[in-house]
């Protein structure tokens, strides 16, 4: 017998979007206030149609009984045939449901029914007797109904009440009217409804676009890890609304761009950043790989647009390159160390050839001489330099810069006053700042040199100054233009084209300024260009001169 085959298991459902829990929400909720706004308006209306009834009737009543011809009929012995007739057209003239006309023993004189006719009236006439207009709802035989007893007093007979007069309209009447108008009450709550449903339905439609069908756990653990991530994230995030302000920005964002207090809201012109920077943030096409330069970083800027069609704003990411750009100026200065040693060994060959050439030739006093020559030439700028640089990261630097110099036909000079003692260079002035500095300044004295000048010199001083270490880099090329002593600082300024340039003299303008130092371009007696670079050797004092660096 084969078994049965067990039936396939219901996937659970998971949560609700949110969209559709707000939908459900609001539907019960319009459900209900629809409901309790029905209910309402059929109480409101039940009582007022009551009212309406007791009005009506009362005016019905009060009207027969100050009729000259009730009166008058009271006085007769057969009052009904004069009154019955007049009864049932005042009846149907006023829309009531029967109009009573009665001796003060309660015995009919007219009613709707003329088989009622001279039975007791059903319904109290005690208040009427003694001369008050009484309205009631009670059972009669037309079934319940809201009536009112009012007096016929006669004027000839002192005001003595003759009769009583009784109108009423009944329940079922009433009803009857109360149910048309709960039609229409419900016509329209129906309406009301649909028309608040439909409403609901495109409003929750475009919510759940938006919040991509996530229900409310699941946006608070997007929350929750978006809050996360971007306090994690050392990279700095930045989104900028369609009107170029902030957005969001998280911890990193704020550090590398070295902003304080709370920046979500502001213009990002008013961020006090670079220019180029802040083009570069409000551009509206993509941006890929961009260095750009603050006072103390370089930063490697990408930016996405966010559009739907029409622009919604960008995101940008923003990297520290500050310590890779260091560390590319050193390999930069490695690869002209390289290139400079792999001269000298290759001029160092050449004169081995001379000495052992001039050796075979029996001409051992000139060999002598001639490799004594060099070698004293290059020991007293080794001594000249070890001697006055006592810091091995600047000594070694100058060296090296001096044998860059010598292979490009330009002669590096260091000045006599130049002097740094070992130790004295402070713990807060780190080593790669100097060479950041002074590497750059020598570089760019020689390519302003270079095709070779007559006699083309780069003069190099470096020294304590009191409390300011001052490295000042002079050449006798061309000189810098009045009009363009601010601009050469500017990221991109170079007076050669091809990629790359211009990165220099913006890199030592953010040392300087990183180390609270100034930083100066003149030009000197002998002409060309001089360039003087003040660093405190102490801390400054929050807000004291030394924390205003930049360029003068």
């Amino acid at each position: 017998m084969p078994l049965p085959r067990p039936r396939p298991s219901r996937r659970p459902r998971g949560p609700r979007s949110l969209a559709g829990q707000l939908f459900a929400m609001q539907v019960v909720l319009m459900a209900v206030v629809v409901a309790g706004c029905a209910l309402f308006a059929y109480l409101s209306a039940q009582r007022q149609a009551e009212a309406a009834a007791r009005q009506k009737t009362t005016a019905v009543a009060s009207a027969v009984a100050d009729s000259p011809a009730v009166v008058a009929a009271a006085r007769t012995k057969d009052p009904t045939a004069a009154l019955q007739p007049y009864a049932e057209r005042v009846r149907r003239a006023a829309g009531v449901d029967f109009v009573v006309v009665m001796a003060p023993d309660k015995t009919r004189w007219t009613h709707p029914d003329p088989s009622a006719i001279g039975r007791k009236y059903l319904g109290h006439v005690g208040p009427a007797l003694r001369g008050r207009i009484v309205p009631e709802t009670y059972q009669g035989t037309l079934g319940p109904s809201v009536r009112v007893v009012a007096p016929v007093r006669d004027p000839l007979r002192g005001g003595r009440i003759t009769a009583l007069v009784s109108a009423g309209i009944t329940i079922e009447t009433i009803s009857a009217q109360l149910r048309d108008q709960v039609l229409a009450v419900l016509a329209v709550a129906l309406g009301a409804l649909a028309l608040g449903g439909l409403g609901t339905y495109v409003v929750n439609a475009r919510l759940r676009r938006h919040t991509h069908g996530l229900d409310a756990a699941g946006l608070s653990r997007m929350y929750d890890y978006h809050q996360a991530a971007l306090h994690a994230v050392r990279e700095g995030l930045l989104l900028l609304d369609g009107e170029g302000r902030v957005a969001l920005i998280n911890d990193g964002g704020r550090e590398l761009l070295g902003l304080s207090g709370d920046a979500v809201g502001r213009p990002v012109t008013a961020l006090g950043l670079p220019d180029p920077l802040t083009a570069a943030l409000l551009a509206a096409g993509p941006r890929v790989d961009e260095l750009h330069l603050t006072a103390e970083r370089v930063l490697v800027v990408n930016s996405s647009p966010v559009s739907d069609g029409e622009r919604r704003g960008s995101v940008v990411t923003l990297r520290d390159h500050t310590e890779l750009q260091a560390l590319s100026g050193e390999l930069d200065s490695l690869r002209g160390f390289a290139e400079a040693l792999r001269s000298q060994a290759h001029e160092a060959a050449n004169r081995l050839h001379t000495v052992v050439s001039l050796i075979e030739l029996g001409r051992a006093k000139e060999a002598v001489d001639f490799a004594t020559a060099e070698l004293e030439l290059a020991q007293a700028l080794t001594d000249q330099v070890v001697d006055a640089v006592a810091e091995p990261v600047l000594a070694a630097l100058l060296l090296g810069k001096a044998a860059q110099a010598h292979e490009r036909g330009v002669e590096l000079i260091l000045t006599p006053d130049s002097r740094i003692d070992d130790g004295l260079l402070p713990p807060g002035l780190p080593a790669r700042d100097l060479v950041t500095v002074l590497g750059n300044l020598i570089d760019n004295a020689l390519d302003a040199t270079a095709p070779p000048l007559p006699a083309a010199a780069v003069r190099v001083t470096a020294r304590a100054d009191g409390d300011e270490l001052l490295l000042c880099v002079a050449d006798n090329g061309p000189g810098v233009a009045e009009d363009a002593r601010e601009e050469i600082f500017r990221r991109g300024w170079s007076t050669k084209a091809g990629p790359g340039r211009g990165l220099g003299l913006a890199l030592v303008d953010q040392a300087v300024r990183r180390n609270r130092g100034t930083l100066t371009v003149d030009r000197p007696p002998e002409g060309g260009a001089r360039f003087t670079v003040r660093l405190p050797l102490h801390a400054a004092s929050p807000g004291g001169p030394a924390a205003e660096g930049g360029v003068r």
